[in-house]
C-alpha cells in the first residue's frame, strides 16, 4: 500500500465531501488505505495514488461515486439501542395507530438504513407486538448511499455474528430461515420493507407522501452544520405533524426552531414544530442524552 506521502489524500477528502457532504477529517486520512483497498483490487490497482490520478485525468462518475460510498460508515445492527424500539412498542405506535384507525396506514423511513437492520427490526416489531395491523398497509422504506449494501438489505440475508447482535432468540426462530452460516428474513417481513439507493445529501429526495416514522440516528456525524442544517429541513417537510424523529443519541437538530425535543424512555425523539408555532415542551439536551 501507498505511504501517506505518495498520496493526495486531500482530493480524496474533497471529493468524497463533494458527492456524500461527509466532512473527514486528515486525522482520518488512513481509513481511505483500508475502505479503498477493495476498490482497488476490482480496478486492477495496487496504490492509491494510480487510483487519484485515474480520476484527475479522465471523468468517471461511477467510480467517484464507488470512493464515497466505501467511505461511508455502515454500522448497525438488529433493534440497536433498544430504548426507541421499547418507546415505540409502548407508548409512540398505539398513538399513532389510534390516529391512523381509519386509513389504516403506517408509513417508516429508516434513513442510511445500511445492511437493513433497522427496517426489519421495525418490521419485527410490528409482527411481533401489534398482529392486529395484519389487515394495515404498513410500508418501511430504507435508503442508503450505498449501492452495495442496499444490494445486502433487499437479500436480507446476515450471518452469525449479525445475528447475534440484539436479535432475541425468538425472533432468530420466528423471522429467519437459516441455510449453512446465514440466515435470511422470511417473506412475511421483506414484503414489507422497500430498499433503494439515495443520496440524503443531494435533492430531492425519492419521496412524496410523508411519513409517521423516521429514523435518521447517527448519520449526520460527520455533515457540516449547513448541510445538517438543510437535511433536516427536508425531513421536516417529509414527515406527518404528528410523526416522530428519532436521531443518534449524540445528534442535535441544527435548526432548533422547528423541532421540539421530546424526553421519554430514557430516550429523546423529536416532533416537528407547527406553523404557528406550537411546541409540546422542551427539554433540556444533556439531560436527553443520559
Amino acid at each position: 500500500m501507498s505511504t501517506p506521502l505518495s498520496v493526495d489524500y486531500g482530493y480524496l477528502r474533497q471529493l468524497v465531501f463533494g458527492l456524500s457532504q461527509n466532512v473527514l477529517d486528515p486525522s482520518r486520512d488512513y481509513l481511505f488505505d483500508t475502505r479503498l483497498s477493495k476498490l482497488l483490487r476490482n480496478q486492477g490497482m495496487t496504490h492509491l495514488e494510480e487510483l487519484v490520478q485515474h480520476l484527475r485525468l479522465r471523468k468517471n462518475p461511477a467510480l467517484e461515486r464507488a470512493v464515497a460510498e466505501a467511505m461511508t460508515i455502515n454500522e448497525t445492527s438488529f433493534f440497536r439501542d433498544g430504548r426507541p424500539f421499547e418507546l415505540l412498542r409502548l407508548d409512540l405506535l398505539p398513538k399513532l395507530i389510534e390516529a391512523r384507525r381509519l386509513s389504516r396506514t403506517l408509513r417508516i423511513w429508516s434513513a442510511a438504513c445500511s445492511t437493513g437492520q433497522e427496517a426489519y427490526s421495525m418490521a419485527m416489531l410490528f409482527r411481533e407486538h401489534f398482529p392486529s395491523l395484519a389487515g394495515w398497509n404498513i410500508r418501511i422504506e430504507g435508503t442508503d448511499i450505498s449501492g452495495e449494501v442496499v444490494e445486502r438489505a433487499q437479500a436480507g440475508s446476515y450471518h452469525r455474528i449479525e445475528m447475534n447482535r440484539g436479535l432475541p432468540a425468538r425472533f432468530v426462530v420466528n423471522y429467519f430461515d437459516h441455510l449453512g452460516e446465514s440466515w435470511t428474513v422470511k417473506q412475511e417481513l421483506r414484503k414489507m420493507c422497500n430498499f433503494r439507493q439515495a443520496n440524503l445529501c443531494i435533492p430531492p429526495l425519492p419521496f412524496h407522501e410523508r411519513f409517521d416514522i423516521i429514523f435518521l440516528r447517527n448519520v449526520m456525524l460527520y455533515f457540516s452544520q449547513d448541510t445538517r442544517k438543510a437535511l433536516l429541513a427536508n425531513i421536516h417537510r417529509l414527515l406527518a405533524p404528528d410523526g416522530v424523529l428519532f436521531l443518534g443519541s449524540s445528534e442535535q437538530p441544527a435548526d432548533p426552531s422547528i423541532w421540539t425535543p421530546v424526553l421519554a424512555g430514557g430516550t429523546c425523539h423529536f416532533r416537528p414544530n407547527h406553523p404557528d408555532g406550537h411546541r409540546v415542551g422542551r427539554v433540556d439536551f444533556a439531560s436527553a442524552a443520559k
